[in-house]
This record gives structure tokens, sequence and C-alpha cells, in this order.
């Protein structure tokens, strides 16, 4: 039996999983907003916390539409597997944080990658003044004692619980 829209918006999965996306959402842009506006260049460990959301915030949606259709079981299913990209996104959060406080070596790209900063135009030796190195072995920013990393991290593992909350209510057995 397929729900209308009105009865999902109070349907404890449905909250949840619009929970979840309303938080990846809102990270992925805050990453982007600092990124843009704040000057902060990712490393290439930044670059790779942002696959899940890339990939988790359409599974989300699709996800909250295939609920409100009445599709539950497809519907956990999505919430489940955004649920398991967002447990993976946590566990690359903390490694980053610990490549951060030198609890561990990160990859060799983290002290290689060069983000060009301008359009130097003159040659090569005019374009490394345009350079900077963006490590993922130091902290560009810590609020609260936590970076960038951290922040994904604690953020990443509140999706992954809403969203196994979603997955657990959308194919929970529903009276009819």
């Amino acid at each position: 039996m397929a729900l209308s829209t009105r009865s999902s918006a109070n349907d404890s999965s449905y909250k949840a999983g619009a929970f979840a996306l309303a938080l990846a959402l809102g990270a992925i842009l805050a990453a982007h907003g600092f990124e843009r506006f704040g000057g902060y260049a990712p490393c290439e460990l930044c670059l790779q916390q942002r696959w899940a959301y890339y990939a988790g915030i359409p599974a989300l949606f699709l996800a909250l539409v295939l609920l409100t259709t009445g599709q539950r079981k497809a519907a956990g299913l999505l919430f489940f597997l955004v649920a398991l990209a967002f447990l993976a996104n946590t566990g690359l959060g903390i490694y980053h944080s610990g490549v951060e406080w030198k609890f561990w070596p990160g990859p060799t790209a983290c002290s290689t990658g060069l983000q060009p900063l301008g359009t130097g135009q003159g040659g090569i030796l005019e374009g490394l003044k345009d350079t900077r190195v963006v490590r993922c072995d130091e902290a560009a920013w810590r609020k609260f004692g936590l970076s960038f990393a951290g922040w994904n991290a604690v953020l990443s593992v509140i999706v992954f619980a809403a969203a196994v909350q979603a997955a657990f209510g959308a194919t929970a057995n529903r009276p009819n």
C-alpha cells in the first residue's frame, strides 16, 4: 500500500532519512563554502571524504521518494547502503584526523598535492610562486580541537546512525 506524502512526513523512517539528507547536504555545502569563500584548499584525503556525500545525497533523496511511494524495502536497502558509505567515511575521517595528529603516516599524496592559486604567465618558475602544497598531515583549521576531518567523522557517524534508523524503520512490519 502506497503512503501519501502527508503520512510519510509523519513516518519515523522518513524523518530519519530526511534528517540524514539535510545533514549530509549541509556538510558538503559547508565544505564547498570553506573552499570557495574561506580559501581552504582540500587535500587528497579531504577530497576522498566527499565521495560519500556525492553518492549519498542523491541516494538519500531517492530513498525518500521510494518511501513516499510505498516501496519500503527498496528505500530500506538504499538507506542501508548510504549508512555503509557513511560508516566507511567515518573511518576515513578518523584516519585523516590521526594523520593530522601524527599518530600514523598518511599516503604519499599528502605531501605532494600541489594546488595552483594563480595563473602565472611567466613560465614554470613564475608559476611556482602561485602554487602551494596542500598537505593531509597538517590541519588547516580547528574548532573545539577538531579539524575539518574530525568534524567530518562526527557528522558522518550521525548520518550513519540516521540512515540505519531510516533503514530499519522502512523495513519494519507495518500494520495495513
